[in-house]
């Protein structure tokens, strides 16, 4: 039959399927991928018959969503599959030194009055208080410095403890042996009566492991003169206000390196140390010895005092090794450590002096002024601004 006068019938094209899913499959973004296959399928279809359009269109749809969750799965295993095979390492050092000072907020020991009669008071960690030489002295009070800002901030006006200083008596020491019983009463009884007299210290620990409380924590003692101290928000000058003042019934030598006290001192300290940063929220990095706080400001020299210069022993108290800390004084205030002050203070000591020497050679270098002439500036602010007349222990 002759086809002429007529419409020739419409066939659909020859499927894409293949090129389009090879296509598909080299388009990394999910999204993309789904346009692409839709208009595709939208360029695929007949010209007429809206049913085939809609099923085409169906169909590719499908395949798409196929495709998408497919690789969604993969990707999903891929990531859990490589995580678990990275190993994660801690913060170096200095990330952690870097992190907000919240992370750094120390946390406290619990200490409470357990009883408290006329001679004496008992704390829930068994420290017990001798209250029968306790004498008052004026009252505590003194000026605190931002440690960044010294020549130009105002002080601020304390009267709460901020630190402990650690003393030696450095008093007449009888063998400590049960044959010595007598003497050793004998010895520590004067003592007692001498630091009484002269206010000398908050707190004597004798050798027995005996606690006296001899300036009440509200009062300053006369231990520390002329001292300086930094922690990382202040700078403390002249320590008799500000520190109280701890010492040992006990003697030391030149460059020693071994504590010279009893266990029961020992244990009897870090009983009484715990509840002062109890009590007073006292930091660990503001426990330290007289050796590293004691200056002369006449020549402009540290170590004036060296009791407890290397022998301390601050890990067996609970705290962190303070000898490590640069000396304050040094950093600060431009003072020097003289040779005489290495070979009594020892090695531990010494250390200190090294880590504050290097700290003030890269500060001057910053202000490209060299070291001498630096540290004549620290040392003239010291005088003009800090220098004040001390009662000396």
């Amino acid at each position: 039959m002759s086809t002429s006068g007529m419409e020739p019938q419409q066939r659909p094209k020859p499927s894409l399927r293949p090129w389009v899913e090879w296509r598909a499959g080299r388009i990394d973004d999910p999204v993309g991928r789904l346009r692409y296959l839709q208009s595709a399928a939208a360029r695929s279809e007949p010209t007429g018959g809206r049913g085939l359009k809609f099923e085409s269109s169906n169909r590719t749809s499908r395949l798409g969503i196929r495709l998408l969750s497919t690789l969604l799965v993969f990707t999903a295993a891929s990531f859990f599959a490589v995580r678990a095979m990275v190993r994660v390492e801690p913060l170096p050092n200095y990330a952690r030194r870097a992190q907000s000072p919240a992370s750094r907020v120390e946390k406290l020991p619990y200490v409470w009055q357990v009883e408290a009669v006329k001679d004496s008071e008992t704390y829930s960690n068994g420290l017990r208080i001798d209250n029968r030489y306790t004498v008052a002295n004026h009252r505590r009070s003194y000026r605190v410095f931002p440690a960044d800002g010294l020549q130009q901030t105002d002080p601020f006006s304390r009267s709460k403890p901020a630190g402990i200083v650690f003393h030696t008596t450095e008093s007449e020491q009888a063998p400590f042996e049960s044959g010595h019983n007598r003497v050793l009463r004998q010895v520590g009884e004067s003592l007692l009566e001498y630091v009484q007299r002269h206010r000398c210290y908050n707190f004597l620990i004798d050798r027995f492991g005996r606690v006296f409380r001899v300036v009440n924590e509200s009062d300053a003692a006369e231990h520390a003169g002329y001292s300086v101290w930094s922690d990382e928000q202040w700078v403390y000058v002249n320590l008799n206000e500000s520190f109280l003042g701890v010492s040992f019934e006990a003697r030391t030598e030149p460059g020693q390196e071994e504590a010279s006290v009893s266990p029961a001192q020992v244990r009897a300290a870090a009983m009484l140390i715990e509840m002062l940063r109890c009590r007073f929220a006292i930091s660990t990095a503001n426990c330290v010895t007289h050796a590293q706080v004691s200056v002369n400001p006449s020549n402009m020299r540290i170590g004036y005092h060296t009791d407890w210069a290397s022998s301390f022993p601050f890990e067996a108290l609970g705290l962190p090794n303070n000898y490590a800390q640069p000396i304050p004084a040094l950093l600060a205030f431009g003072f020097e450590a003289d040779r005489e002050y290495r070979r009594v203070g020892g090695l531990r000591l010494s250390a200190g002096v090294d880590l504050a020497e290097e700290r003030l050679r890269e500060r001057a270098a910053e202000r490209g002024l060299s070291t001498r002439a630096y540290r004549r500036q620290l040392q003239q602010l010291y005088h003009e601004r800090f220098h004040q007349p001390v009662a000396d222990e």
